[in-house]
């Protein structure tokens, strides 16, 4: 069985894992461990403090195997972003260009460098072993933190966004990337990534071009790229839009990934989850059970994970109460898959 889990310090080699196996696509996975270690510090005192207003907290969360206690995934949640560096994104806008002599008005596409998502939350750092790779499996890794957000939802910004990997073939490289970046830095994807990934995106973006990038310019290849999902982050997109979000027209300055947005209160998981009691049994089957998410309103002992229950009346066995720390009666949160 799977369980989702907040991070602790006895996970950082599962973390290396992981950061190692996603062999440098993930920006906010990136092979450090000492930033991997303040991936988990930040997580255990965001999780110890008493928030009535959210700031620069961020929570991270693992995938955990059950039978053998290995890692398997890892999630996590920014509770606003830009606070203390800059976050920067292209907005793909359009500059008019008239004459009125002539009689011609043109209206041609550009990315604009700004800081419009700066104070958002974000969803970051969604990576799930490919040996675990299912529907049921990332349903889990990523919608379980939308019931922590819903349990929590002081902790978090009212705009939720989520940055998708934008296009790369099978050696990492970014046709965005080698048509526009790489003009301002001596340096490969795969560098400008890591050096992302260990907060010195600020300090990359200070040196890409502040005005207008007319988007004729750039290549047929990187043209195609913008807003375009990595192949492999379709079925990532597919669920974000089913819990609500959209695409608004603004990209990675990196890779020219998709960013999504939603109102956090409007996301399915957290508008439509609801808060219950539970029931434990001995584990009676009825043809009402379905597949649900569930997990317990705790904040330093989160625990989620799938089960097949009635959502009407939800009875767990003695042994899903003990991995998600309940007893007879506690209050859960839960939704249907």
């Amino acid at each position: 069985m799977l369980l989702i889990r907040p991070l602790t310090f006895a996970d950082l080699q599962g973390l290396e894992r992981l950061a190692v196996i996603s062999g440098g696509r993930m920006t906010t996975l990136p092979a450090n461990r000492d930033h991997l270690n303040e991936l988990i510090n930040r997580t255990r005192q965001s999780l110890r403090k008493e928030v009535t207003q959210y700031s620069d907290e961020s929570y991270h969360f693992v995938l955990e195997e059950q039978t053998n206690g290995e890692i398997v995934g890892v999630c996590g949640i920014d509770a606003s972003v830009g606070m203390n560096t800059p976050f920067y994104s292209y907005r793909v806008d359009e500059v008019v260009h008239a004459s009125s002599e002539l009689q011609i008005h043109n209206r041609i596409p550009a990315l604009h460098l700004c800081q419009d998502y700066t104070g958002s939350a974000r969803l970051c750092t969604l990576f799930l072993d490919k040996a675990y790779s299912t529907e049921e499996n990332l349903n889990l890794l990523s919608r379980s933190r939308m019931l922590f957000m819903a349990q929590h939802p002081e902790r978090f910004a009212h705009k939720l966004i989520a940055e998708l990997q934008g296009v790369a073939d099978s050696e990492n490289r970014s046709p965005f990337w080698e048509c526009l970046g790489r003009h301002f830095f001596n340096m490969d994807f795969t560098k400008a990534n890591y050096l992302t990934g260990i907060n010195s995106k600020g300090f990359i973006a200070d040196l890409m071009p502040h005005y207008p990038v007319y988007v004729p310019l750039l290549s047929d290849e990187a043209q195609a790229s913008l807003g375009q999902p990595r192949p492999d982050m379709v079925d990532v997109k597919n669920l974000l839009e089913e819990e609500g979000f959209n695409y608004r027209r603004y990209v990675d300055i990196f890779d020219a990934g998709p960013t999504l947005e939603a109102r956090t209160q409007d996301i399915r998981t957290v508008a439509q989850s609801k808060r219950s009691t539970i029931n434990i049994s001995s584990g009676s089957s009825s043809e009402k059970q379905v597949n649900v998410l569930i997990s317990n309103t705790e904040r330093e002992n989160f625990r989620c994970l799938v089960v097949k229950l009635d959502p009407q009346q939800p009875e767990i066995t003695a042994e899903v109460a003990s991995l998600l720390h309940l007893s007879n009666g506690d209050n859960i949160r839960i939704i249907s898959l």
